[in-house]
């Protein structure tokens, strides 16, 4: 058995180099899910923040908007979403990497917004009007006050989400891009032999195991401020 271990092993990582396959793609996993978080974060607070605004005449288009991106990209697979992205939207750039940022990242905002709604809502209305009894603006209260809460409260959520995210960029293969997953399937298809995938798949726990520990102790920082 180990000496088949080995073998596998020995096909997989040493034989042409091919680690290098398997360390490219999860430089380019890493890249992809990082800054898709990066933009996904943006655009959920932005959507967020329009959700929960009073319904004044002005917000109206905006909330419409943000009810029908949320919808819609929740509604869709994101494979697709990938691949409309890049057969249309973005079809004149040759950054592959780009093109995967940009649609988990719009992905991946609908979800964040949701998850930021909900966290605005469940702060107390009285934190609110504290601050606008303070003498501050709508904007200073959700600010300093409001999504600072918030985001203690969505914290393990949005930890799920970032996983979710860091699993989900495994499909960026679909647009010719060797990432972590699409390394290994191309070594795979060379050796036939599954100890690659394996070796993925080990990489993408270790790496959940990795950002799961930094989300509790995050978490565990923010509850401890919180008493003191």
């Amino acid at each position: 058995m180990f000496e088949s271990i080995a073998s596998g092993l020995y096909q997989t990582l040493v034989v042409d180099n091919r680690y290098v396959l398997i360390l490219q793609g999860l430089k380019n996993t890493l890249i992809i899910t990082f800054f898709s978080l990066l933009l996904g974060l943006a655009i959920g607070l932005v959507v967020a923040v329009v959700k929960v605004a009073p319904n004044s005449r002005a917000m109206r288009p905006l909330r419409w908007l943000s009810d029908l991106y949320v919808t819609v990209i929740r509604g869709t697979p994101v494979v697709v979403q990938l691949i409309i992205i890049n057969g249309s939207i973005l079809k004149a750039s040759d950054n592959q990497i780009l093109i995967a940022v940009v649609a988990f990242g719009v992905n991946s905002g609908a979800y964040v917004a949701e998850i930021i709604r909900g966290g605005i809502l469940a702060v107390d209305r009285g934190q609110t009007e504290a601050g606008r009894s303070l003498g501050l603006t709508a904007g200073m209260t959700m600010s300093h006050i409001v999504l600072p809460q918030a985001f203690k409260t969505t914290l393990p959520s949005l930890g799920n989400e970032f996983i979710a995210l860091l699993k989900e960029t495994s499909v960026a293969g679909y647009v010719a891009i060797r990432d972590l997953t699409k390394a290994g399937d191309s070594i795979f298809s060379r050796t036939y032999n599954i100890a690659s995938m394996y070796i993925v798949a080990l990489i993408y726990l270790v790496l959940v195991i990795g950002l799961t520990a930094l989300l509790g102790r995050l978490e565990r920082r923010l509850h401890k401020n919180d008493h003191r």
